[in-house]
């Protein structure tokens, strides 16, 4: 082994452990501001940060400029880094581009669905159900992520899955907040029986007008509660 070569392999080294702790930092503090634990107007500290997470202010630094790309902060100058969150504009864009996005895997997912795949759907669903009753509202949330889930999957489309499952991701706290609605659950429930039964019977054009409208019952719902806030 050159000179080189024995000087390379260290330097690698470093820079893939510096990556992957801008990565875990990157993702401990998006996972903060999205579940709400780093509110909006909140400042990003350096050197707190690094003396919290253990780890060299590079890392967080990297980590900060990642949250600035994803629009979670804005690096204001002589101020440093403020967090941005997810408005009430962001939340409308996002249900909105869901509405559509949605409908489109719906639609994929009737012309696509197989007997095993109807089956773990209605099994979904029929689970739902059961919660409700026990009045179970975690164990129906997570079943409501799992059936959005599924159908992105029975779509057959890696893209759609990609894009959807981010988007679920932003918007994680404010999905569990619409499900405390009261008959909210009930409603969604209702919705995704209706959903499952046009994907069953092959109807691509029924699957994406309900799940369209699917969508836009849970933007009205969960608008009207931030505004009763």
């Amino acid at each position: 082994m050159n000179r080189n070569q024995t000087e390379g392999h260290p330097k690698s080294v470093t820079t893939d452990n510096t990556n992957s702790l801008s990565t875990r930092v990157f993702e401990e503090l998006e996972e903060g501001i999205l579940s709400g634990q780093i509110p909006s107007g909140e400042s990003l500290i350096e050197l707190k940060l690094s003396s919290e997470m253990g780890v060299s202010r590079t890392p967080v630094r990297e980590a900060i400029r990642m949250l600035e790309q994803k629009g979670l902060v804005q690096i204001i100058p002589n101020k440093g880094a403020v967090v941005l969150g997810i408005s009430e504009k962001d939340l409308k864009d996002i249900y909105t581009i869901r509405m559509y996005i949605e409908g489109l895997a719906s639609r994929w997912a009737a012309e696509h669905i197989s007997e095993e795949q109807a089956q773990e759907l209605t099994e979904i669903v029929d689970l739902q159900e059961f919660y409700n009753i026990k009045q179970a509202n975690g164990k129906i949330n997570d079943l409501d992520s799992r059936f959005h889930e599924k159908i992105y999957e029975i779509s057959g489309s890696r893209t759609l899955q990609h894009t959807l499952s981010d988007l679920h991701h932003m918007i994680q706290r404010y999905r569990k907040l619409s499900f405390s609605a009261k008959g909210r659950a009930e409603k969604a429930i209702q919705e995704h029986r209706e959903i499952l039964d046009a994907i069953c019977r092959h109807d691509g054009e029924q699957a994406e007008r309900l799940t369209i409208q699917h969508i836009a019952n849970a933007r009205e719902n969960l608008l009207h509660l931030i505004k009763e806030q």
